[in-house]
């Protein structure tokens, strides 16, 4: 099923909000017996329809981190981007199966967004940090068709599982040093084994080097990218640290994605 149809239904079902329910940056909105929180863009009008970026934290955090972290709130606020971050259960999220809970419970958030904010519907972005990736990466494979890109960063599914649905796109960042969700190396070796299972769903001819960029001076990425696909597109950034968020790789993203001028942060 496709994901507005599921948001259109949550809607239809949710009760109006009541009138001075304001929940932003640290204070959470609920959501039944669970929450989430919800950073607006620096300048908002208050109106206009806005980007949304859905942002899986990283293991033991919650998203009052998220809302407040340069790397992540910081690219967000500056682009025009609404953020919205979810809580896990236990300060962590159940990825493993395509049956968790958590398909639900993201579903429920988006449309609670949406009914707290004017959304751009065609500009639905679903991103993840670590285990917070992995749990990114399970919400596009069940409800990714509506959503106009994965942002992954140092986590994944299993490359072997199949997908029921897509994003218009992935992007995904993994360092090679990484020992904290190891970099998934394929077959030999092969450096663009973390993105075979997108490669496979989109039916992806070879990649192209698309060179090296840099934000801070002391990190280096290397982009591979896939365009010549059936459907869909792919892009890796590989660097040669470890398990982290790299500074200045959500904005590039954003920036690209929204046609802004790269710019840092």
């Amino acid at each position: 099923m496709r994901i507005f149809a599921l948001i259109l239904a949550l809607l239809a079902a949710a009760p109006a909000l009541a009138n001075g329910d304001r929940c932003h940056a640290e204070t959470p909105c609920k959501l039944g017996d669970r929450s989430y929180h919800v950073k607006e863009p620096d300048g908002w009008d208050g109106q206009s329809p806005l980007p949304v970026m859905l942002h899986f934290h990283g293991w033991q955090r919650q998203g009052d981190l998220i809302v407040k972290h340069q790397r992540i709130s910081g690219a967000t606020r500056r682009r025009g981007v609404l953020l919205v971050a979810p809580n896990g259960l236990g300060r962590s999220w159940d990825w493993w199966n395509d049956d968790t809970v958590n398909l639900d419970f993201a579903d429920a958030v988006l449309a609670d967004v949406m009914a707290r904010y004017p959304v751009d519907r065609t500009r639905i972005y679903v991103s993840g940090y670590s285990w917070g990736s992995s749990m990114a990466w399970r919400y596009v494979c069940a409800r990714g068709d509506g959503v106009a890109a994965l942002l992954a960063i140092s986590g994944t599914l299993d490359q072997r599982e199949n997908c029921d649905e897509a994003p218009a796109e992935v992007r995904h960042v993994h360092g090679l040093a990484d020992t904290v969700m190891d970099y998934p190396f394929g077959p030999g070796g092969d450096e663009t084994h973390p993105v075979a299972l997108w490669r496979r769903t989109f039916d992806c001819g070879p990649g192209v080097d698309a060179g090296t960029w840099q934000q801070r001076a002391f990190l280096t990425l290397s982009r591979i990218e896939w365009t010549n696909c059936a459907t869909g597109r792919v892009s890796l950034d590989i660097h040669p640290g470890g398990h982290f968020i790299p500074h200045g790789w959500i904005a590039r993203q954003l920036d690209e994605l929204l046609g802004l001028p790269n710019s840092y942060p």
